[in-house]
């Protein structure tokens, strides 16, 4: 069995909370603040938003985070599950478009720590782009992760495969763009 071994991510673990917008739930919180691209809130849909992650494994390494505060997959409704899901779509469908990678790995971490997750009381969806070869030897010899592009130039890339999208509203650069779930499948 392989092991996938990423030191790099003690940082976020154990990271101070030293943003001083944010008082309980950076989850429930970051949507309110109005500053979607110094968040990196990239898109919006009735129940859910997608936000670039902040140590991200991979350039386009995104979180698609329902609004509403539950740690708990199974205490979701049926209208935020679909539009959750549906925004899951949407977000492989923008990673494709804009980065081009071999392969996504998609996935939630529920039950805490048991799971690895770092916040376990807001239950959100990991898309990480994957590339042949991306997982290189600096991780392995130098506990150096190598992200081969600025996390603003993601957002931009990012924003712009969203805003293409059928049913997508773009407000402008520093907005998420708004995108509508409700309608049949891409």
């Amino acid at each position: 069995m392989e092991q996938v071994f990423a030191p790099w991510r003690i940082e976020w673990v154990e990271r101070p909370h030293d943003d001083p917008e944010i008082d309980e739930c950076v989850f429930c919180e970051l949507p309110e603040l109005g500053a979607d691209r110094e968040y990196h809130l990239v898109a919006r849909s009735d129940h859910a938003y997608v936000l670039l992650n902040n140590y991200p494994y991979n350039p386009g390494h995104a979180m698609v985070i329902p609004y509403e505060h539950t740690g708990a997959y199974e205490e979701l409704s049926s209208e935020i599950l679909f539009d959750h899901a549906r925004l899951q779509q949407r977000t492989v469908e923008a990673i494709e478009t804009a980065l081009e990678p071999d392969g996504l790995n998609v996935g939630m971490n529920l039950g805490g720590d048991a799971a690895g997750g770092s916040i376990d009381d807001h239950l959100h969806t990991h898309v990480v782009p994957r590339w042949d070869g991306d997982a290189n030897f600096m991780a392995v010899v130098s506990e150096t992760k190598v992200i081969v592009e600025a996390i603003e130039d993601t957002y931009d890339r990012l924003h712009d495969a969203f805003a293409a999208q059928e049913g997508a509203t773009a407000r402008g650069d520093d907005t998420a763009v708004e995108i509508e779930t409700t309608s049949k499948p891409i």
